[in-house]
């Protein structure tokens, strides 16, 4: 496969594709580059709906620009470590941003969240996110408030009295399960409008297969949501059983 940064050229014609429906592989495949390479790629730069191969040319022409003179933000914020590509992470870490915004969160609350995702610690205090991200500490904390919201963030005390900001094994479970709470929720209020507007009538039928699809969708989502916690995360689950007995 060839290696170095995309062209311009490979860049139309990851945009050529996508006009096209083709996945990321075919993409890859077509310019002999690696899959993963067309995922950052698309991500960083508006998704599949909005790539434009000249924004994300001059994008990286931008961030290029921004690597060979290195302001006092990135003098400031810590290098990876384990012998990580510097140049990669970062690279990982809009992708991982770029893919939250496109789901509604917020930009800062995305960078916040990606930051968080990305230690090593799976934690960081506030003085820190600030030092890795360069943003204030008021807007981390309007960034920390809706994600404990969400359900995303939990905060702890360290021996050091610190308040640290925490994702764990469990954030993703906890999400998914709201998210399934939200679509039963769909479909009880969908449910009460069929007797509303009279049974049988085009509007109270749209209402009733929203209602029936709702709750397909959200039981389908519990059950698997369970059943994966119980194989990817025995000791989680069997905590909260025993909590539930209680």
């Amino acid at each position: 496969m060839s290696g170095g940064r995309l062209t311009q050229a490979e860049r139309r014609q990851i945009a050529l594709g996508l006009a096209d429906n083709l996945p990321y592989a075919a993409i890859a495949r077509r310019l002999d580059r690696p899959t993963s390479t067309i995922t950052r790629e698309v991500m960083r730069n508006g998704g599949p709906t909005a790539y434009r191969s000249d924004l994300a040319q001059r994008a990286t022409e931008r961030r290029a620009l921004r690597r060979a003179q290195p302001g006092p933000r990135e003098r400031l914020s810590p290098a990876p470590g384990h012998g990580r590509d510097v140049e990669s992470v970062r690279d990982y870490e809009e992708t991982f941003t770029t893919m939250l915004m496109q789901q509604g969160m917020p930009r800062t609350t995305a960078r916040v969240l990606t930051c968080l995702f990305t230690a090593d610690t799976g934690s960081l205090t506030a003085s820190e996110v600030v030092g890795r991200l360069q943003i204030s500490p008021p807007s981390v904390s309007k960034a920390i408030k809706l994600l404990e919201l969400q359900g995303l963030v939990r905060r702890e005390t360290d021996e050091r009295r610190r308040v640290r900001y925490i994702v764990d094994d469990n954030v993703w479970y906890q999400a998914t399960i709201d998210s399934a709470r939200g679509m039963a929720e769909v479909a009880e209020i969908t449910r009460q409008g069929v007797e509303i507007f009279g049974r049988g009538t085009p509007t109270a039928t749209r209402l009733a297969n929203m209602a029936r699809f709702s709750d397909f969708i959200s039981e389908s989502i519990l059950r698997a949501a369970a059943q994966s916690r119980e194989v990817l995360y025995p000791n989680a689950a069997t905590s909260s059983k025993a909590a539930e007995t209680r």
